[in-house]
C-alpha cells in the first residue's frame, strides 16, 4: 500500500563550512535518506520532488516552510514528475512500470495506477532518470542490473518516449544502453544532451519539439574523461541553465560541474561534501537555486561517518544563472480515487 509521512520537526538548513570555492553558497535543506535522486521542481506548489530509490520513497520538500513530507511505494522509485492537469498527481516510475500516484504532498489521497511497463526482456531491469518535454511527453530511461556491490549487467537497457498514445507499447528511442541517465533540452528546444552513465560521455541530438523525434547522436558535447586531475567521477544527473550550460552531477567524484555544450569547456566545479552526487534540478520562485541530491547508498559504515551529508538534498544559490522552465507530464488526466493494493 501507500504510505505517508510527515516529519515531525522540519529540517533546518545548515550551511556547509569549509568549500573551497568563492561566490556560490552551499546549504544542506534535507536530512539524509539513502539514495536521493531525481529532483523537479513544480512551482505551482513551490514543491521540489525528489525520490529515494531503494526505499520506494516519494519525497517533498515544501520551499516556504521548510518541511519535508514522503510518501513510501513498494518497489524502486525513479523518476518523478508532476502532472500537467492534476498538481496533485505524480507520474512515477516505480520498478519497470510507469505508476500514477495522487498525493498533494501532505496527505496520502490513495489512488494508484499503472499505466504501462517496460523492459520486459529485462525483467531485472528498472526506472532511472527521465524527464518531461515541452509537450509533456516522457523522455524515461532504464537501468540494466544493479548487484549490491554496484556490478551493473551493460547493455540492458533503453531510452523510451512515453506519450498518452503508445502506453502499450512505448518508443524505444535508443538502445542498448546500460544506465540511462540525465537529460536536458537547450532553450532554443531543438536540443537534447543525453547520458549513458558508463561512457563517461554527454551526447547532443537535434530534437523536433512538434513530432518528439531525436536525431540520430551527431556530436560528443562534453567528455568527462579529457579533464584527468581536474574532475573524476561518472556523469549522472543533469539540467542546464538559461545560457544553455549543462550542470553534470559527477556520481563518485563530490562536484557538480558547469560546461559548455557548445565547446566541451569546463567551466566550473562546485563542490559538494558528499562523494557521490547523483542530480541536479533548478528551482525556487525565480528558478536561481540548484538543488543537488546525493547518495550513501554505496559507502562504507567509515564514509557515512566522514561524510554525515551524504544522503541529503543542497540548495546552491550564488551561482550567477538560473533555470529554464520546468515541463510537466501530459500523460493522464485523473485516476480512481481508490486506496491501491498490495504495497508496505
Amino acid at each position: 500500500m501507500l504510505y505517508f509521512v510527515l516529519l515531525g520537526v522540519s529540517f533546518l538548513a545548515a550551511a556547509v563550512e569549509g568549500a573551497n570555492f568563492s561566490g556560490p553558497s552551499i546549504q544542506q535543506i534535507t536530512p539524509p535518506v539513502d539514495h536521493a535522486e531525481g529532483p523537479t521542481w513544480d512551482g505551482r506548489k513551490n514543491i521540489l520532488y525528489f525520490v529515494d530509490i531503494h526505499y520506494g520513497g516519494v519525497l517533498a520538500y515544501h520551499y516556504d516552510t521548510n518541511k519535508l513530507t514522503r510518501v513510501t511505494l513498494n518497489g524502486e522509485v525513479s523518476p518523478v514528475v508532476p502532472s500537467r492537469k492534476d498538481p496533485n498527481i505524480l507520474l512515477v516510475g516505480l520498478n519497470r512500470s510507469v505508476v500514477a500516484i495522487e498525493w498533494d504532498g501532505n496527505l496520502a489521497l490513495g489512488g494508484q495506477q499503472v499505466l504501462a511497463t517496460v523492459s520486459k526482456d529485462h525483467p531485472t531491469s528498472r526506472f532511472n532518470d527521465g524527464k518531461a518535454d515541452k509537450q509533456g511527453r516522457l523522455w524515461w530511461g532504464t537501468i540494466g542490473y544493479e548487484s549490491p556491490t554496484g556490478d551493473l549487467n551493460m547493455y540492458e537497457a533503453y531510452f523510451y518516449k512515453i506519450t498518452k498514445e503508445n502506453l502499450d507499447n512505448p518508443t524505444i528511442v535508443k538502445a542498448p544502453v546500460s544506465n540511462s541517465n540525465g537529460l536536458a533540452w537547450n532553450k532554443a528546444n531543438n536540443k537534447l544532451y543525453y547520458i549513458d552513465t558508463p561512457t563517461r560521455k554527454i551526447v547532443e541530438f537535434v530534437y523536433d519539439d512538434d513530432l518528439g523525434v531525436l536525431s540520430k547522436e551527431n556530436r560528443t558535447a562534453f567528455d568527462v574523461d579529457l579533464y584527468p586531475g581536474k574532475i573524476t567521477g561518472y556523469p549522472d544527473g543533469m539540467t542546464i541553465d538559461e545560457d544553455d550550460n549543462l550542470w553534470i552531477c559527477l556520481y563518485g567524484g563530490g562536484s557538480v560541474i558547469k560546461a559548455n555544450p557548445t565547446t566541451g569547456e569546463l567551466l566550473k566545479v562546485v563542490p559538494i561534501p558528499a562523494r557521490d552526487v547523483t542530480s541536479a534540478m533548478w528551482g525556487g520562485p525565480d528558478l536561481d537555486i540548484l538543488f543537488v541530491t546525493t547518495s550513501k547508498h554505496s559507502l562504507s559504515d567509515t564514509e557515512k561517518v566522514q561524510q554525515p551529508g551524504a544522503g541529503s538534498v543542497y540548495a546552491i544559490t550564488n551561482l550567477g544563472t538560473k533555470g529554464l522552465p520546468v515541463f510537466t507530464a501530459d500523460i493522464i488526466d485523473s485516476i480512481a480515487k481508490r486506496r491501491p493494493s498490495g504495497g508496505q
